[in-house]
């Protein structure tokens, strides 16, 4: 027998305990999330602001993800090589990235370097040059990038996916924009974005490292106490959308692999039902002994790997299965999730749960190895709104889900209308959806009917 293939012994009684959360709310409404851990001289640092691209529907398309690739563009008195420069002398690792919610800059430094970092993200953060000449050359890059798009199936899924289960909501617009909405952006359009949405009182950092949390609050306080608050005050409610039985496909002619996904709007992450969903998707479609992947991997063989998982924003999130297969067994794929889906009916059961259980516990403790991990997860506490022992508490909630709540998870997965969305070669797949009922609806590579 495979010994990868023997399940572990059920055993849930590791206690874990990530230490004391440290927390300072600086006068200009930053707050600041921190933990010290002794094990490496470093300081690792998310620095969040709520400018991600669901503001680009009260925007452009692609505004957003645009600012944020000029923020660092020279700032103060530094050229972009200038800064570039001078994170690499002092051995700092630092980046940019938007997502839907937030733009996110994150820095790992030397302890003994950390003060300059600080003072030269603080510059990147509140005087930003936004140079006309970088500015160009930026927007020709992401134009780039999204032509590139229209070669990539995975992409193209993904996008139509969101589009499709979102409609008309700000999740549903991509992060890179549209060609022709990126094409319209000017720089002033960049600046307008940077003074309306960059703000101290919708802002938080997630920070550990080896110094004391009043050393590192005082640092914070002296780099960024003249970060402000901006005049916008747009709120986003959460908005679920109405969901119907159609399969959306994006035909890809010379495509020998259908790309499948296949899901729903299931609302933003609640601690109510929280680990009762984590459970059920780690049975169904989360790790590799899964129904899903046991029947379409290992009994089928239709694919090398089939996932499912939640996926929360602030205010929303979906629920994703997603795999790829040749094109001739995509009706079979299709046919083989869809009973998978079904037979949730019937519950989970207590071998399952079990399992379920001990994997996740066992596996609990990897999530904080290192200070990315670290910072990343305390990030959560705030985008999410979860109280501050609760990673402390984590194992006795997941191990006090029953298996009747798990079940009702279950029952109401089974009985939710999703979203079918097929990228690849329309005509290899059609005739047997047609012949079991199934509309096929033809979508652009943006999710839009034709």
């Amino acid at each position: 027998m495979n010994p990868l293939r023997i399940k572990p012994e059920i055993k849930n009684e590791l206690r874990f305990q990530l230490g004391n959360i440290s927390v300072k709310e600086l006068n200009n409404g930053l707050k600041i999330l921190y933990l010290q851990k002794e094990k490496l001289p470093l300081i690792r640092l998310n620095f969040f602001t709520e400018a991600g691209s669901k503001f680009d529907s009260l925007t452009i398309p692609g505004l957003a993800r645009l600012t944020s690739a000029m923020i660092d563009e020279g700032a103060g008195e530094l050229t972009s090589l200038e800064l570039s420069d001078e994170f690499d002398l002092l051995g700092t690792d630092f980046s940019i990235m938007t997502d839907n919610d937030y733009l996110v800059m994150s820095l790992q430094s030397l302890t003994e370097n950390v003060g300059r970092s600080l003072e030269l993200l603080s510059l990147v953060l509140t005087k930003p040059d936004f140079p006309e000449k970088e500015f160009e050359r930026e927007k020709k890059k992401l134009l780039v990038s999204i032509l590139q798009l229209k070669d990539d199936p995975e992409r193209i899924a993904d996008q139509i996916f969101d589009r499709v289960i979102f409609q008309e909501h700000y999740y549903s617009l991509p992060v890179s924009g549209y060609s022709e909405t990126v094409e319209k952006i000017t720089l002033q359009d960049v600046i307008n974005f940077y003074k309306n949405f960059f703000s101290s009182d919708k802002s938080f950092v997630a920070a550990a490292g080896n110094i004391s949390p009043e050393e590192f609050f005082q640092l914070i306080e002296k780099y960024f106490k003249n970060f402000t608050a901006s005049e916008s005050k747009t709120e986003f409610t959460e908005k679920l959308l109405p969901v119907d039985k159609k399969v959306f496909v994006y035909d890809k002619p010379e495509s020998v692999q259908t790309e499948i996904r296949i899901g729903y709007v299931s609302g933003k992450r609640r601690m109510e039902d929280y680990f009762q969903k984590l459970l059920l998707n780690n049975i169904f479609g989360g790790q590799f002994n899964s129904r899903l992947n046991s029947n379409l991997r290992e009994r089928n063989g239709f694919t090398y790997g089939i996932s499912s998982q939640y996926t929360y924003y602030k205010t929303s999130g979906y629920f994703l299965i997603s795999t790829s297969v040749n094109s001739d067994n995509t009706f079979p794929a299709i046919r083989e999730i869809l009973r998978e889906i079904d037979k949730l009916r019937d519950g989970v059961t207590d071998e399952e749960l079990n399992f379920a259980k001990t994997s996740i516990t066992r596996k609990f403790p990897l999530n904080f190895e290192t200070y990315s991990h670290l910072t990343s997860n305390l990030s959560v506490l705030l985008t999410q709104n979860l109280p501050l022992d609760y990673y402390n508490n984590y194992l006795q909630y997941l191990n006090a889900v029953t298996i009747e709540e798990v079940n009702r998870e279950a029952a109401k997965l089974a009985e939710t209308d999703m979203k079918i969305i097929l990228v690849g070669n329309k005509s290899s797949f059609a005739d047997e959806f047609i012949k079991y009922g199934f509309e096929l609806v033809d979508v652009d590579e943006r999710g839009n009917s034709k």
